[in-house]
Protein backbone atom coordinates (compact mmCIF):
# COMPACT_ATOMS: atom_id res chain seq x y z
CA UNK A 1 0.00 0.00 0.00
CA UNK A 2 1.66 3.11 -0.97
CA UNK A 3 0.57 6.26 0.45
CA UNK A 4 0.17 9.60 -0.96
CA UNK A 5 -0.47 12.92 1.84
CA UNK A 6 -2.40 15.21 -0.18
CA UNK A 7 -1.81 18.71 2.24
CA UNK A 8 -3.53 21.77 0.21
CA UNK A 9 -2.04 25.05 2.78
CA UNK A 10 -2.63 28.70 1.90
CA UNK A 11 -0.89 31.21 3.77
CA UNK A 12 0.22 28.71 6.63
CA UNK A 13 3.82 28.11 6.56
CA UNK A 14 4.46 27.58 10.42
CA UNK A 15 1.29 25.20 10.48
CA UNK A 16 2.74 22.95 7.51
CA UNK A 17 6.25 23.04 10.28
CA UNK A 18 4.31 21.57 12.63
CA UNK A 19 2.44 19.11 10.55
CA UNK A 20 5.72 17.92 8.98
CA UNK A 21 8.00 17.70 12.01
CA UNK A 22 4.89 14.86 13.03
CA UNK A 23 4.99 13.55 10.10
CA UNK A 24 9.21 12.66 10.53
CA UNK A 25 8.30 11.17 13.79
CA UNK A 26 5.87 8.04 12.02
CA UNK A 27 6.45 4.81 13.55
CA UNK A 28 5.37 3.63 9.92
CA UNK A 29 7.82 2.26 7.85
CA UNK A 30 6.70 1.80 4.81
CA UNK A 31 7.33 4.32 1.41
CA UNK A 32 5.02 6.98 1.45
CA UNK A 33 4.99 10.72 -0.11
CA UNK A 34 3.45 13.97 1.01
CA UNK A 35 2.11 16.59 -1.47
CA UNK A 36 2.16 19.87 -0.65
CA UNK A 37 -0.11 22.61 -3.16
CA UNK A 38 0.16 26.05 -1.82
CA UNK A 39 -3.19 27.33 -2.78
CA UNK A 40 -1.57 30.81 -4.31
CA UNK A 41 -0.42 32.09 -0.93
CA UNK A 42 1.66 35.20 -0.26
CA UNK A 43 3.11 33.40 2.37
CA UNK A 44 4.98 30.28 0.98
CA UNK A 45 6.05 27.22 2.81
CA UNK A 46 8.92 26.41 0.02
CA UNK A 47 11.68 26.91 2.58
CA UNK A 48 9.46 24.49 5.17
CA UNK A 49 9.18 21.77 2.48
CA UNK A 50 12.83 21.76 2.13
CA UNK A 51 13.91 21.67 5.31
CA UNK A 52 12.54 18.20 5.83
CA UNK A 53 13.30 16.96 2.15
CA UNK A 54 16.17 14.75 3.83
CA UNK A 55 13.89 13.39 5.92
CA UNK A 56 10.52 12.71 3.69
CA UNK A 57 9.68 12.75 0.70
CA UNK A 58 8.15 16.02 -0.35
CA UNK A 59 6.29 17.58 -3.56
CA UNK A 60 5.48 20.80 -3.45
CA UNK A 61 3.39 22.32 -6.31
CA UNK A 62 2.33 26.15 -6.71
CA UNK A 63 -0.71 27.26 -8.10
CA UNK A 64 -2.93 30.54 -8.34
CA UNK A 65 -5.63 29.82 -5.62
CA UNK A 66 -8.87 28.03 -5.96
CA UNK A 67 -10.12 26.83 -3.01
CA UNK A 68 -9.21 24.02 -1.15
CA UNK A 69 -11.05 21.06 -2.76
CA UNK A 70 -9.97 22.53 -6.38
CA UNK A 71 -6.26 22.45 -4.03
CA UNK A 72 -7.01 18.57 -3.26
CA UNK A 73 -8.12 17.35 -6.31
CA UNK A 74 -4.68 18.99 -8.08
CA UNK A 75 -2.48 17.41 -5.43
CA UNK A 76 -4.29 13.99 -5.78
CA UNK A 77 -3.49 14.44 -10.02
CA UNK A 78 -0.06 15.15 -9.16
CA UNK A 79 0.66 12.13 -6.64
CA UNK A 80 2.12 8.25 -7.30
CA UNK A 81 0.18 6.60 -4.64
CA UNK A 82 -2.75 4.37 -5.22
CA UNK A 83 -4.16 5.67 -1.82
CA UNK A 84 -4.52 9.78 -0.78
CA UNK A 85 -4.99 10.30 2.71
CA UNK A 86 -6.02 14.36 3.09
CA UNK A 87 -5.49 16.44 5.77
CA UNK A 88 -6.27 20.20 6.58
CA UNK A 89 -2.57 22.48 7.39
CA UNK A 90 -3.93 22.54 10.96
CA UNK A 91 -3.37 19.08 12.23
CA UNK A 92 -0.74 17.32 13.71
CA UNK A 93 -0.44 13.68 12.85
CA UNK A 94 0.35 11.02 15.80
CA UNK A 95 3.22 9.05 14.88
CA UNK A 96 1.32 5.88 14.62
CA UNK A 97 -1.35 7.42 12.69
CA UNK A 98 -0.30 5.67 9.20
CA UNK A 99 0.18 2.49 11.35
CA UNK A 100 -3.66 2.52 12.40
CA UNK A 101 -4.71 3.76 8.92
CA UNK A 102 -2.61 0.58 7.34
CA UNK A 103 -3.87 -1.70 9.58
CA UNK A 104 -8.05 -1.05 8.96
CA UNK A 105 -7.38 -1.28 5.69
CA UNK A 106 -5.96 -4.45 5.65
CA UNK A 107 -9.05 -5.61 8.24
CA UNK A 108 -11.71 -3.89 6.05
CA UNK A 109 -10.89 -2.31 2.90
CA UNK A 110 -12.77 0.71 1.37
CA UNK A 111 -12.44 2.99 -0.63
CA UNK A 112 -13.03 6.41 1.51
CA UNK A 113 -12.60 6.49 5.11
CA UNK A 114 -12.75 9.44 7.73
CA UNK A 115 -10.68 9.77 11.39
CA UNK A 116 -11.82 11.71 14.09
CA UNK A 117 -9.94 14.65 15.68
CA UNK A 118 -8.99 15.64 19.40
CA UNK A 119 -6.60 18.17 21.10
CA UNK A 120 -3.07 18.35 22.62
CA UNK A 121 -2.64 19.45 25.81
CA UNK A 122 -0.56 22.00 24.36
CA UNK A 123 -3.84 23.23 22.63
CA UNK A 124 -5.14 26.89 24.11
CA UNK A 125 -7.88 26.67 26.25
CA UNK A 126 -10.50 28.58 23.40
CA UNK A 127 -8.90 25.66 21.28
CA UNK A 128 -10.23 22.98 23.30
CA UNK A 129 -13.69 24.71 24.35
CA UNK A 130 -14.28 24.81 20.51
CA UNK A 131 -13.02 21.03 19.91
CA UNK A 132 -15.30 19.89 22.26
CA UNK A 133 -17.75 21.76 20.89
CA UNK A 134 -17.16 20.28 17.49
CA UNK A 135 -16.27 16.78 18.67
CA UNK A 136 -18.49 16.18 21.59
CA UNK A 137 -21.39 13.10 21.60
CA UNK A 138 -23.70 16.34 23.40
CA UNK A 139 -23.12 18.89 20.50
CA UNK A 140 -22.67 17.19 17.31
CA UNK A 141 -23.59 13.67 18.08
CA UNK A 142 -19.68 12.85 18.01
CA UNK A 143 -19.49 12.58 14.20
CA UNK A 144 -15.66 14.05 14.36
CA UNK A 145 -15.04 12.62 17.84
CA UNK A 146 -15.20 9.06 16.72
CA UNK A 147 -18.87 8.17 16.96
CA UNK A 148 -20.17 5.64 14.76
CA UNK A 149 -23.74 6.09 15.98
CA UNK A 150 -24.74 7.32 12.36
CA UNK A 151 -26.21 5.00 9.54
CA UNK A 152 -23.37 6.85 7.18
CA UNK A 153 -20.67 8.34 7.95
CA UNK A 154 -19.48 11.63 6.27
CA UNK A 155 -15.44 11.74 6.28
CA UNK A 156 -14.50 15.74 7.03
CA UNK A 157 -11.64 16.66 4.84
CA UNK A 158 -9.32 17.39 7.57
CA UNK A 159 -8.76 14.17 8.13
CA UNK A 160 -9.29 11.72 4.92
CA UNK A 161 -8.57 8.95 2.98
CA UNK A 162 -9.69 8.24 -0.70
CA UNK A 163 -8.68 5.77 -2.99
CA UNK A 164 -7.30 6.43 -6.65
CA UNK A 165 -10.51 4.52 -8.11
CA UNK A 166 -12.87 6.71 -5.92
CA UNK A 167 -10.94 9.92 -6.58
CA UNK A 168 -11.14 9.10 -10.49
CA UNK A 169 -14.18 8.15 -10.64
CA UNK A 170 -16.12 10.71 -8.87
CA UNK A 171 -13.20 13.88 -10.12
CA UNK A 172 -13.00 14.53 -6.61
CA UNK A 173 -14.31 17.37 -4.67
CA UNK A 174 -16.60 20.14 -5.88
CA UNK A 175 -16.16 23.76 -5.51
CA UNK A 176 -18.45 24.49 -2.46
CA UNK A 177 -16.65 25.33 0.85
CA UNK A 178 -17.56 24.87 3.49
CA UNK A 179 -19.65 21.47 2.83
CA UNK A 180 -16.96 19.94 -0.08
CA UNK A 181 -16.52 16.93 2.27
CA UNK A 182 -20.17 15.56 2.80
CA UNK A 183 -20.67 16.29 -0.95
CA UNK A 184 -18.03 14.37 -2.29
CA UNK A 185 -18.81 11.61 0.49
CA UNK A 186 -22.76 11.16 -1.50
CA UNK A 187 -21.65 11.30 -4.60
CA UNK A 188 -19.52 8.32 -3.66
CA UNK A 189 -21.94 6.45 -1.73
CA UNK A 190 -24.03 7.07 -5.16
CA UNK A 191 -21.15 5.50 -7.43
CA UNK A 192 -21.31 2.70 -5.06
CA UNK A 193 -18.47 3.23 -2.90
CA UNK A 194 -18.65 3.02 0.91
CA UNK A 195 -17.49 4.86 3.51
CA UNK A 196 -16.33 4.25 7.06
CA UNK A 197 -15.09 6.01 10.36
CA UNK A 198 -11.32 4.81 11.62
CA UNK A 199 -11.73 5.41 14.69
CA UNK A 200 -7.84 5.21 15.95
CA UNK A 201 -6.99 7.04 12.90
CA UNK A 202 -7.15 10.43 14.93
CA UNK A 203 -5.37 13.32 14.69
CA UNK A 204 -4.80 16.36 16.70
CA UNK A 205 -7.17 19.31 14.83
CA UNK A 206 -4.69 22.75 16.14
CA UNK A 207 -7.29 25.34 14.62
CA UNK A 208 -6.05 28.65 14.62
CA UNK A 209 -9.40 30.40 15.22
CA UNK A 210 -10.73 32.72 17.51
CA UNK A 211 -14.29 33.64 18.68
CA UNK A 212 -14.94 35.83 15.55
CA UNK A 213 -13.44 33.11 12.72
CA UNK A 214 -14.98 30.44 14.71
CA UNK A 215 -18.72 31.84 14.28
CA UNK A 216 -18.10 32.86 10.88
CA UNK A 217 -17.01 29.30 9.77
CA UNK A 218 -19.70 27.50 11.49
CA UNK A 219 -22.34 30.00 10.07
CA UNK A 220 -21.18 28.79 6.57
CA UNK A 221 -21.19 25.42 7.67
CA UNK A 222 -25.52 26.04 8.20
CA UNK A 223 -25.56 27.88 4.98
CA UNK A 224 -24.14 24.80 3.01
CA UNK A 225 -26.52 22.02 4.30
CA UNK A 226 -29.36 23.46 2.90
CA UNK A 227 -28.15 23.25 -0.68
CA UNK A 228 -26.63 19.85 -0.05
CA UNK A 229 -30.21 19.17 1.25
CA UNK A 230 -31.53 20.26 -2.22
CA UNK A 231 -28.74 18.31 -4.08
CA UNK A 232 -29.62 15.16 -2.35
CA UNK A 233 -32.84 15.32 -0.57
CA UNK A 234 -32.67 11.32 -0.23
CA UNK A 235 -29.76 11.99 2.21
CA UNK A 236 -31.65 14.99 3.92
CA UNK A 237 -32.08 14.34 8.32
CA UNK A 238 -33.76 15.68 10.77
CA UNK A 239 -30.74 16.45 12.81
CA UNK A 240 -29.62 19.01 10.25
CA UNK A 241 -32.25 21.18 11.41
CA UNK A 242 -31.49 20.61 15.31
CA UNK A 243 -29.13 24.09 16.12
CA UNK A 244 -32.08 26.16 14.46
CA UNK A 245 -34.47 24.34 16.60
CA UNK A 246 -32.46 24.93 19.78
CA UNK A 247 -32.04 28.64 18.81
CA UNK A 248 -35.58 29.23 18.23
CA UNK A 249 -36.66 27.16 21.12
CA UNK A 250 -34.39 29.22 23.07
CA UNK A 251 -35.38 32.44 22.44
CA UNK A 252 -39.26 31.06 22.52
CA UNK A 253 -38.47 30.16 26.35
CA UNK A 254 -37.31 33.63 26.90
CA UNK A 255 -40.56 35.24 25.41
CA UNK A 256 -42.31 32.75 27.76
CA UNK A 257 -40.78 33.77 30.60
CA UNK A 258 -41.07 37.13 30.11
CA UNK A 259 -45.09 37.09 29.36
CA UNK A 260 -46.17 33.85 30.91
CA UNK A 261 -43.85 33.72 33.63
CA UNK A 262 -43.64 29.86 32.59
CA UNK A 263 -39.99 28.89 32.97
CA UNK A 264 -40.18 24.74 32.51
CA UNK A 265 -38.74 25.17 28.84
CA UNK A 266 -35.95 27.34 30.10
CA UNK A 267 -34.92 25.28 32.63
CA UNK A 268 -34.34 22.64 30.34
CA UNK A 269 -31.73 24.52 28.19
CA UNK A 270 -30.40 24.85 32.13
CA UNK A 271 -29.66 21.94 32.68
CA UNK A 272 -28.62 21.23 29.03
CA UNK A 273 -26.18 23.82 29.42
CA UNK A 274 -25.00 22.71 32.98
CA UNK A 275 -24.46 19.13 31.77
CA UNK A 276 -22.21 20.46 29.12
CA UNK A 277 -20.04 22.58 31.41
CA UNK A 278 -19.78 19.31 33.71
CA UNK A 279 -18.87 17.30 31.01
CA UNK A 280 -15.86 19.58 29.05
CA UNK A 281 -14.93 20.46 32.92
CA UNK A 282 -14.38 16.90 33.64
CA UNK A 283 -12.84 15.92 29.75
CA UNK A 284 -10.63 18.66 30.25
CA UNK A 285 -9.91 18.59 33.62
CA UNK A 286 -10.30 22.29 33.58
CA UNK A 287 -13.24 24.52 34.80
CA UNK A 288 -12.53 27.16 33.20
CA UNK A 289 -12.27 25.20 29.78
CA UNK A 290 -15.52 24.04 30.71
CA UNK A 291 -16.73 27.22 31.25
CA UNK A 292 -15.41 28.38 27.46
CA UNK A 293 -17.13 25.75 26.03
CA UNK A 294 -20.21 27.01 26.97
CA UNK A 295 -19.50 30.11 25.14
CA UNK A 296 -18.20 27.82 22.07
CA UNK A 297 -21.61 25.23 21.88
CA UNK A 298 -23.46 28.86 21.99
CA UNK A 299 -21.59 30.13 19.41
CA UNK A 300 -21.63 27.12 17.32
CA UNK A 301 -25.39 26.47 17.35
CA UNK A 302 -26.29 30.10 16.85
CA UNK A 303 -24.02 30.62 14.00
CA UNK A 304 -24.87 27.18 12.08
CA UNK A 305 -28.73 27.79 13.29
CA UNK A 306 -28.94 31.23 11.87
CA UNK A 307 -27.08 30.23 8.61
CA UNK A 308 -29.04 27.16 7.82
CA UNK A 309 -32.10 29.40 8.60
CA UNK A 310 -30.94 32.06 6.17
CA UNK A 311 -30.66 29.28 3.30
CA UNK A 312 -33.30 27.13 3.78
CA UNK A 313 -35.31 30.31 2.76
CA UNK A 314 -33.39 31.08 -0.12
CA UNK A 315 -32.67 28.06 -1.57
CA UNK A 316 -35.98 25.97 -0.27
CA UNK A 317 -38.34 28.19 0.11
CA UNK A 318 -37.03 30.81 -3.22
CA UNK A 319 -35.81 28.46 -5.03
CA UNK A 320 -32.80 30.23 -5.73
CA UNK A 321 -29.64 29.17 -7.28
CA UNK A 322 -26.72 28.56 -4.62
CA UNK A 323 -24.48 30.16 -6.45
CA UNK A 324 -26.23 32.95 -6.88
CA UNK A 325 -27.86 33.22 -3.17
CA UNK A 326 -24.33 32.45 -1.68
CA UNK A 327 -21.38 33.65 -4.11
CA UNK A 328 -19.16 33.21 -0.81
CA UNK A 329 -19.90 29.50 -0.67
CA UNK A 330 -18.25 28.73 -3.70
CA UNK A 331 -14.73 29.00 -5.60
CA UNK A 332 -14.40 29.88 -9.17
CA UNK A 333 -12.10 27.14 -10.91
Amino acid sequence: MFFSLIIPVFNRPDEVDELLESLSQTTYKEIFEIVLVEDGSILVCKDIAQKYGDRLDISYYYKENSGPGDSRNYGMQKARGDYFIIFDSDCIIPKQYLLEVDKALKQNYVDCFGGPDKALDSFSDIQKAINFAMTSFLTTGGIRGGSEKIDKFQPRSFNMGLSRKAFEASKGFGNIHPGEDPDLSIRLWNLGFETKLFPNAYVYHKRRIDWDKFSIQVNKFGKARPILNSWYPKYNKLTFFFPSVFIIGFFISIVLLLIFNFDYLLQLYFIYFLVLFLVSSYQNKSVKIGYLSLIAVWKQFYGYGLGFIKSYYKIIILKQKPQEAFPELFFKV
